[in-house]
């Protein structure tokens, strides 16, 4: 794809964004039922005329397939679609490559993961207590990991977590905040757009050995 799409599918995106977060704000439905499921595939198209890699493509659409799956209200759909999601964090986890991360924050997530999980363990249904403690384990590990490529994709990694987190706490029938599907859509779109952009900025020098460097060009 030519270079000169970029921009229009970034504003897609973003219009797309917008036009989901109006939806699962104030309603009607259809709003969010059609603007979510197109999302990922804008900025898919996006990373794909920056000729970003494919495994931030990849990583892309197993998020359009999460959110469509959880588009569906019941447990099997809602399982499939982390699925899609686990896929996703695999791929950036492949892509960020071994370059060493910093031990402080890789402390401070995994004290997050073992009270998060152990906080809201018994809330969960049975059958979802194992799946979800597995898939925290891994986006605890990409948010971590994110942060070889410096502050956009440390941030999306960061924001990631947390959107997931507030689903989780919903799941398990935690006190919600006031709009808690808005405050989870914009940090979820937040993190995807920060972990592109992360991806595909110019190479940085705390981005060490193996993981991932593209030239820098405009957005």
């Amino acid at each position: 794809m030519n270079e000169r799409y970029a921009r229009p599918l970034l504003v897609a995106f973003l219009v797309a964004c917008a036009v989901d977060l109006v939806g699962v704000l104030t309603g009607p439905d259809w709003l969010h039922l059609g603007a979510k499921p197109l999302l990922m595939p804008l900025l898919a198209g996006y990373a794909f005329a920056r000729r970003g890699p494919g495994l931030l493509i990849a990583a892309l659409l197993c998020g359009w397939a999460g959110d469509v799956f959880l588009l569906i209200d019941s447990d099997p759909a809602f399982l499939v679609g982390m699925a899609g999601f686990a896929a996703g964090h695999v791929c950036y986890l492949v892509l960020f490559g071994r370059a060493r991360g910093a031990l402080v924050p890789a402390l401070v997530y995994a004290v997050v993961l073992v009270v998060f999980v152990a906080l809201i363990w018994d809330g969960l249904p049975g059958g979802l207590r194992i799946p979800v403690a597995g898939y925290s384990l891994l986006l605890t590990a990409m948010a971590y990991r994110s942060g070889v490529l410096g502050r956009y994709a440390a941030t999306g990694g960061a924001l990631f977590l947390l959107s997931d987190a507030l689903i989780a706490t919903g799941i398990a029938d935690w006190p919600q905040l006031p709009a808690s599907g808005f405050w989870v859509m914009l940090t979820y779109v937040a993190a995807q757009l920060l972990l592109t952009l992360g991806v595909l900025g110019p190479a940085r020098q705390e981005a060490g050995p193996g993981a991932y460097r593209e030239r820098s060009i405009s957005i």
